[in-house]
């Protein structure tokens, strides 16, 4: 069977096709459109989609979209007669698009396919999924179990904003719901806008931030107790309710929270974007982060309780909180964790496309549901790459094989040298996993600053995380598993860490950073953590070469990797996305397939990088 999944028009817009229950492709909208967190129908990622595998839209079985427009048309209705009169303005704005797709939705999509290609229209079978079905859908059906918990998250779907379901064979089966206006995804939001980030974007920064907080120290736990005498209340299953006294979500657009009874209560002003970060912001972004971890653990026991299983699978966008998921993994309430990659909004596609599959269809699960789960976008030929060539004056060099290559890479690294690394099929979801990367030494003291700085443009304190042989996991991390996703967050080994100054625990955090902690210090966070990412010969061969290649010169087999894009801009996708964001920043070289290029101008009699064996003289 084939069946298109469809997600999107209120933000992360995606597409995916599966075919007889496999992933063939699955890209974001904001891939192609170069628009960070793109909303918009997906038509370029569904035309990519198709195209990807050999499909016409008169070939699919099914299109389907990832939640129900009807359901968020009724809560919003629900909401507006629960407040009303307030958030009048935001339902008179509202009120008519939402009525409109509840009606007409079908004639939207079919609009938006037909600027792809024309089709048979009589033929065309649109389905819908629940919000929180397609998470639940889209973590279960590719984690490789035939039984198992499955907890997703996040600010809300239709009414539900979490979700406890049980797996069984190809059957979901919905146990227990938190439902709107209560939602630990929308808490976290709220203390993501106070903290002066961008809601739906500044998320992954509150979590980055929070090891800076100082543990247990008095204003983080006095943070933690306004929290819960003020605006929440978390319950023995994880649940949680919200005091709408102090938010503003249901009622209007713009902001989750009533900002001066946010300021009253935790006796300092809202933190305005971009303005300086002070030991304050780091103290309250832990204080969130800890409240968030006590719910997380307390739904996955509600979960292991009601369904008695060993596995447990998340999705939803809290289950993008490495830290919290790093938490639950070392409880050992569960033998096997398994978590959606891109367990956004983007996944919905992927899910809603799981869901028709194997639940509206009732077809057996596939056989091969294991493998990897990611590499499921668009890859380039090196006659994409030539045109790049022709468009630019910048030299490059042509490698004979992959072997050569990552050993010229690995010694340009090794010499503190930072990497755009290009490669293969696109990743699906937020994470970059090797093949859409940035890459550099994870033991440079001051390669985190210089990425952060001079690379990236964005905050200085922002973490960098690890790539690891899974082979040599162990002995730079405490983890017993293996973390092909970078969703997990563990301690560095001890055998890692450096002495450390007298006063440490306690020091402001622009201290802790500048602290030589750890010999991998570029991807120690100050809390000794990092967000790793395990590569094996069979995820990722060509990255497990060039980490391989790096342990063969420096002895220690892990990289840097960070996404390969600037603050503000989505991760690239083509090779002149690649050579774009090469040049307007301070990367040294950029790899794309076997050609490295530098920033040295060319000549006519052509000129060599660098002294680099085996590889062909850089021409133009």
């Amino acid at each position: 069977m084939n069946i298109l999944g469809i997600s999107g028009l209120y933000h992360d817009a995606a597409a995916a096709i599966t075919i007889d229950g496999r992933v063939a492709a699955a890209a974001q909208e904001e891939r192609f459109t170069r628009i960070k967190h793109d909303e918009k129908f997906p038509v370029n990622a569904i035309r990519y989609c198709l195209r990807e595998s050999g499909l016409k839209i008169d070939d699919l079985d099914a299109v389907v979209y990832y939640e129900k427009p009807g359901l968020r048309h009724d809560r919003y209705l629900e909401s507006f007669r629960y407040y009303a009169p307030q958030g009048f303005k935001s339902f008179v704005s509202h009120f008519p698009i939402l009525t409109k797709w509840k009606y007409f939705f079908k004639n939207k999509i079919k609009k938006h396919l037909r600027e792809i290609e024309a089709f048979d229209d009589s033929k065309l079978r649109i389905l819908y999924t629940e919000h929180h079905l397609s998470h639940a859908a889209g973590t279960y059906y590719p984690s490789g179990f035939d039984d198992a918990a499955i907890l997703t998250i996040d600010g809300v779907g239709e009414y539900a904003s979490a979700s406890i379901c049980h797996g069984q064979g190809n059957k979901i089966k919905i146990l227990k719901e938190l439902r709107w206006p209560h939602s630990l995804g929308i808490l976290y939001s709220a203390f993501t806008q106070f903290l002066g980030f961008k809601i739906n974007n500044g998320e992954y920064k509150v979590m980055g931030l929070a090891p800076y907080g100082i543990v247990d120290s008095e204003e983080v736990n006095r943070f933690v107790k306004i929290a819960k005498e003020y605006l929440i209340d978390i319950a023995e299953d994880g649940s949680i309710w919200l005091n709408q006294e102090y938010f503003q979500y249901a009622t209007a657009s713009g902001g989750k929270i009533k900002v001066k009874k946010w300021e009253e209560i935790f006796d300092m002003p809202m933190r305005e974007q971009d303005s300086s970060l002070e030991q304050v912001h780091c103290n309250l972004a832990l204080a969130i982060q800890l409240i968030t971890e006590e719910s997380v653990l307390k739904m996955a026991a509600e979960a292991k309780r009601l369904t008695g299983s060993n596995n447990i699978c998340l999705s939803g966008g809290v289950a993008l909180n490495c830290v919290a998921n790093g938490k639950l993994m070392k409880t050992k309430m569960f033998d096997h964790l398994f978590i959606q990659p891109a367990s956004g909004d983007a996944g919905g596609s992927v899910g809603a496309a799981y869901a028709a599959h194997y639940i509206y269809f009732d077809q057996k699960l596939a056989a091969d549901r294991t493998r990897e789960h990611v590499y499921l976008g668009p890859q380039f030929e090196d006659k994409d790459v030539q045109a790049v060539i022709d468009n630019h004056e910048f030299g490059y060099s042509e490698f004979k094989d992959d072997r050569a290559l990552c050993d010229a890479v690995a010694k340009l690294i090794a010499d503190d040298n930072v990497i755009g690394w290009f490669q293969g099929r696109m990743e699906f979801g937020p994470r970059a996993l090797g093949n859409r990367s940035i890459l550099g030494n994870a033991t440079s003291l001051d390669m985190q600053r210089k990425i952060n700085l001079k690379i990236k443009f964005r905050e200085g304190f922002r973490p960098f995380a690890p790539s690891v042989l899974l082979e040599e996991n162990q002995k730079y991390f405490n983890i017993d598993r293996p973390s092909p996703y970078m969703l997990l967050v563990t301690d560095v080994h001890q055998s890692m860490m450096r002495p450390l100054p007298q006063g440490y625990d306690q020091m402001q955090w622009r201290a802790k950073l500048d602290v030589n902690r750890s010999e991998i210090q570029a991807v120690t966070h100050v809390n000794f953590s990092a967000r790793v990412q395990t590569v094996t010969p069979e995820s990722n061969p060509k990255y497990y070469q060039l980490i391989k290649s790096f342990r063969d010169i420096t002895g220690y087999g892990l990289l840097i990797n960070t996404s390969f894009n600037v603050r503000g801009e989505p991760i690239v996708c083509t090779p002149e996305d690649a050579y774009n964001c090469f040049l307007q920043t301070n990367m040294d070289y950029l790899v794309i397939n076997n050609f490295l290029f530098s920033k040295i101008k060319t000549s006519t009699n052509g000129v060599k990088i660098a002294d680099l064996k085996d590889a062909v003289q850089i021409h133009k």
